[in-house]
């Protein structure tokens, strides 16, 4: 089976190289651009200063024999973040020698906007876009920042993202051109695994769920696993059933495609640092089962899937990167399908390790194979730290839109490094409380729990996340609700429309920095 999970070397190539434009030999060498940095002017210049240059952007006016300003000036640029203006230079006629005869024939002019690594992941994505189709360009843009650097190639590797064919199911093959760094620049071989993680996220949450079945993924799994040297358990429907994976075979039950649980681990070279267990919500399709959704609210549901995406992409990059803790990652994979078998309203459902639920709406499936997968975690693999993240609830998306991820977790220190990690990865998650009050709308007269809240609780997904902290035993945990920021309407900057990766960078940020 051909896997397509991408890796570091999918990605278009990112080459860096000493010295500066001033001397550069490169410019003679067949690139197809210079890319030059520009910035607003500063709030206390002078009216009519316009543009102002930045690394290299002097360098390469000198070289070339152009007044930059002027140019810039000429094609309205204003220094924005993300905005490009590309200036194709004319040849000179007969024998006639241009000052740029030689050098590449197209000057890109890259807005950098306040230099931010906000502003410079716009920038970089803005750039995969305008040079499409061509072979090799150059620039200096984030030149002499490690946090800039690192920004701009992250943005111009996630704009370089195009979503795969779904008649071949593989990427295709990058459209952007190879990117040359001139000047002081970091390595840059972590960032191009951490965008890795955003395609491979992005290609799996995208296949059609016709493909997608929960078989299908946990192959995709195990493949991509066995290239990277991890280990993989898979259990089908029987063993769920005879392990006591309750809410699994349940959610799954009324689809002919039956559920699967997948477990990677990644175990850093020494064995040692803290064991981490990031488990992600699975369902490849989401009908709404017995409670079943309108048309319009079926059309992104092949995406549903995402939480077990991003979990897959971070325990696969933990290991390109040799985080030195422990990664396993666990997939709990259902189809949420419509049928005779469908469980339904008023059931209740031993999860693993005897907790009864009652179910309250078939809709809520997410919650309930998360349940399994926690507790499993929590007895069975002994973790440091238990992570979750799912596309869970709408009232995450209500609540804080399609910009910002939903982050509940009893533990001030892990919430403070998981909002660091993902403000430094461009995926910021914002916290919220997880009230004890709201417990009272989770009992249930016929099992230990209700898995959604009686009528007019409201707060939606903070209850989501107190049914679920009820199953991770005690362990430091957090919950991850991305129903918003894992989709977008359309694209912008360094997303593209429809699935967007959101939250696996921000996991090996915090992998890394933890």
């Amino acid at each position: 089976m051909t896997t397509v999970v991408v890796t570091a070397a999918d990605l278009p190539a990112v080459t860096t190289l000493a010295g500066d434009v001033a001397t550069s030999d490169l410019l003679t060498q067949g690139l197809d651009a210079l890319l030059v940095p520009v910035a607003p002017a500063a709030a206390d210049a002078d009216e009519g200063d316009g543009v102002q240059p930045r690394a290299g952007a002097t360098e390469a006016a000198v070289r070339y024999g152009i007044d930059l300003g002027d140019l810039a000036e000429r094609v309205r640029a204003d220094g924005s973040a993300g905005s490009v203006h590309t200036i194709q230079l004319p040849r000179g006629a007969g024998d006639a020698a241009l000052p740029w005869a030689g050098l590449p024939p197209r000057l890109v002019l890259v807005g950098t906007g306040a230099g931010t690594p906000v502003a410079l992941r716009r920038a970089g994505a803005a750039v995969a876009r305008a040079t499409t189709g061509l072979g090799r360009v150059a620039t200096t843009v984030g030149s002499g920042s490690d946090d800039g650097a690192r920004a701009f190639v992250e943005g111009y590797l996630l704009g370089a993202y195009r979503h795969p064919s779904a008649a071949t199911g593989a990427p295709p093959p990058p459209p952007a051109a190879e990117l040359v760094l001139l000047g002081d620049y970091p390595d840059v071989e972590a960032v191009r695994v951490h965008a890795a993680a955003s395609w491979t996220a992005r290609v799996l949450a995208v296949t059609p769920s016709n493909i997608k079945s929960p078989a299908w993924l946990a192959e995709q799994a195990v493949v991509a696993a066995g290239q990277a040297g991890l280990t993989t358990d898979v259990l089908g429907p029987a063993e769920l059933a005879a392990a006591g994976f309750g809410g699994i075979v349940a959610v799954g039950a009324g689809s002919a495609s039956p559920p699967r649980l997948v477990v990677v681990r990644y175990v850093p070279p020494g064995g040692g640092g803290r064991h981490v267990v990031v488990a992600g919500k699975g369902i490849t399709y989401d009908t709404g089962g017995l409670a079943i959704k309108p048309r319009e609210s079926m059309v992104a549901m092949k995406t549903d899937m995402t939480g077990a995406a991003v979990a897959l992409a971070t325990v696969l990059g933990a290991a390109a990167l040799q985080v030195p803790h422990r990664v396993t990652a666990l997939l709990p994979l259902a189809e949420n399908a419509f049928g005779a078998s469908s469980y339904r309203p008023g059931d209740v459902v031993t999860v693993f390790g005897g907790t009864t639920v009652e179910v309250a709406n078939p809709d809520a499936e997410g919650r309930m194979v998360l349940a399994d997968a926690l507790a499993y975690a929590a007895a069975e693999l002994e973790p440091d730290v238990l992570v979750d993240v799912a596309t869970l609830t709408g009232a995450a998306t209500l609540g804080l839109g399609k910009q910002h991820g939903a982050l509940f977790t009893p533990d001030d220190d892990l919430a403070r490094a998981l909002t660091a990690a993902g403000e430094a990865a461009g995926e910021p998650l914002w916290r919220m409380p997880l009230v004890p009050e709201y417990e009272k709308s989770l009992d249930s007269d016929v099992a230990d729990v209700r898995h959604v809240a009686g009528p007019g609780a409201g707060a939606g997904a903070v209850t989501a996340a107190l049914f679920l902290q009820r199953f991770a035993g005690g362990r430091t945990w957090a919950h991850l609700d991305i129903a918003g920021p894992a989709r977008a309407a359309k694209a912008a900057h360094e997303l593209p429309e429809g699935a967007t990766g959101f939250g696996a960078r921000a996991l090996l940020r915090w992998l890394a920095d933890a």
